[in-house]
C-alpha cells in the first residue's frame, strides 16, 4: 500500500494555507465573541487596547504574512519567475511576439501578482463584512404594523 503526503504535493505550501486559513478563522472568531458582550456596555480603555492590537495584528497577518507567504512559495518552489512564459492550455495564451494569437505576453510572476491582489480583495472584503456586522450588531430589524389604541393594525390607503 502507497502512502500519499498531500502536504508533500507540488503546489502545496504549509505556510502559506496556515497563515491563510488561521488569519480567516482570527477575522471570523469575532462574531461569538460580539455575540456575547452586551450591546449598550461601553468599552473600557483596557478592552478597547486589546481590540484594537488584535485587529491591527489581524490586519498584518491578512496584508502583511499571508501574501507574502504566497509571493515566497510562487518564487521559490513553483519558480514563478518573469521569464517563464504562460502559454495556456492548446497555446491560447501564446503572445503575438511568439507566434500566437494573444495581444500581450504573459508571464508567471504576472499570474503570481494577480493571485495577490485577489488574496488582498479577499481580505478587504472579509475586513469591510467584520467591521460593518460589529457596527450593526444591537439593531433589530423589525417590520412591525402600528396599531390603533384598540390594538388594531392601522392599513393606510394608497
Amino acid at each position: 500500500m502507497i502512502a500519499i503526503d498531500i502536504l508533500r504535493w507540488p503546489g502545496v505550501n504549509q505556510a502559506f494555507l496556515f497563515s491563510f486559513f488561521a488569519t480567516t478563522a482570527m477575522a471570523l472568531i469575532v462574531i461569538p465573541i460580539g455575540k456575547r458582550r452586551p450591546i449598550a456596555k461601553a468599552a473600557t480603555w483596557g478592552e478597547a487596547m486589546i481590540g484594537s492590537v488584535y485587529t491591527f495584528f489581524v490586519m498584518f497577518l491578512a496584508f502583511g504574512v499571508v501574501p507574502h507567504q504566497f509571493i515566497d512559495h510562487a518564487d521559490k518552489e513553483l519558480g514563478w519567475r518573469k521569464d517563464k512564459l504562460l502559454y495556456g492550455p492548446f497555446d491560447i495564451f501564446n503572445a503575438k511576439a511568439n507566434g500566437g494569437n494573444f495581444p500581450f505576453t504573459l508571464s508567471y510572476e504576472a499570474i503570481r501578482d494577480i493571485a495577490v491582489v485577489v488574496i488582498h480583495v479577499y481580505f478587504i472584503g472579509l475586513m469591510i463584512y467584520m467591521f460593518v456586522w460589529w457596527q450593526k450588531r444591537g439593531e433589530k430589524v423589525t417590520k412591525e404594523i402600528e396599531t390603533s389604541s384598540y390594538g388594531r393594525p392601522l392599513v393606510r390607503k394608497s
